[in-house]
């Protein structure tokens, strides 16, 4: 969907701290209901001198409650999430703030501009043999997730690219707990066409392991030595940096601390985690 959000700020030439400040002290107008989510998600605009951006509003009295989940929590792991794709410097969550609006407090976000067909390459229905030929090139650009069944009976499998964005994203959703990373919730923009966003985490930073995914492609492979870098970045700026305070206005103070444990984890096994022993590792439904 083509809309003025992230090329606007581009445009604009607005820097992140200037984006923020648009979301939390423009003047909020709401616009459309996006339909098929499961909480109260809007769309409309920021408007504030002279700047106007579209948004995401997530507001809190529109979350449906949930048995795992701490009552009116999830615009605050949405910011949250985003508080801590930026301390890993990869961007990973749009622009995400906590703001009033007209039904209370909520999550305002950077809306993402798409291409209309919002095709980004990214996932794939592979036939079932796709990687029996170790020769085939094409083959080693994909990871399987699981074998499905279309809709003529064929077998086929559900795969992601083998793409260090993906590869990235698949680290943090590890780092954050996230319960959610449905294929719907990667995003290619229209302005850079080779950044890979990741939305939608009020699912994000549970005590309990939640994590549900369809990257698990890379499970069991060595993080790599920039993915280590970040995660060890990371547990010093929760113990001791400016991370942990803003985590810590937005999460239970156990949050913060099992986030700390997850990442001390993926350094002592030196691997992307893999669906075993979950019982539920893949959402649903899955886009």
């Amino acid at each position: 969907m083509s809309t003025p959000g992230a090329d606007a700020a581009a445009e604009q030439d607005l820097d992140p701290a200037e984006v923020r400040q648009v979301l939390t002290a423009g003047e909020l107008t709401i616009t459309g209901r996006i339909t098929n989510a499961s909480n109260a998600t809007l769309y409309g605009t920021v408007a504030l001198d002279g700047v106007t951006l579209n948004c995401v509003h997530k507001p809190v009295a529109g979350e449906r409650p949930l048995w795992d989940f701490p009552n009116g929590t999830l615009a605050s792991r949405e910011v949250a999430a985003y508080e801590l794709s930026q301390a890993t410097g990869w961007r990973i969550v749009p622009p995400t703030v906590m703001r009033e609006g007209p039904w209370g407090p909520g999550m305002c976000q950077l809306w993402i501009d798409t291409p209309d067909e919002d095709d980004h390459d990214l996932l794939a229905l592979l036939p079932e043999d796709f990687d029996d030929d170790p020769a085939d090139q094409t083959a080693a650009q994909w990871r399987p997730v699981l074998a499905v069944e279309l809709g003529d009976g064929r077998p086929a499998v559900l795969a992601h690219k083998a793409d260090e964005r993906l590869r990235r994203i698949a680290a943090f959703d590890a780092v954050v707990n996230n319960a959610d990373r449905k294929g719907g919730h990667l995003l290619v923009g229209i302005t850079e066409p080779d950044h890979v966003y990741g939305i939608d985490h009020g699912l994000t930073f549970n005590v309990e392991d939640k994590l549900r995914t369809l990257l698990w492609g890379f499970s069991s492979e060595p993080l790599g030595a920039e993915v280590r870098e970040v995660l060890e970045r990371l547990d010093r700026d929760i113990a001791s940096g400016e991370l942990r305070g803003r985590l810590g206005g937005l999460l239970h103070a156990g949050e913060v601390a099992a986030t700390r444990e997850r990442i001390k984890e993926l350094l002592d096994t030196d691997r992307i985690p893999g669906p075993e022993g979950r019982r539920r590792p893949v959402p649903w439904p899955p886009f």
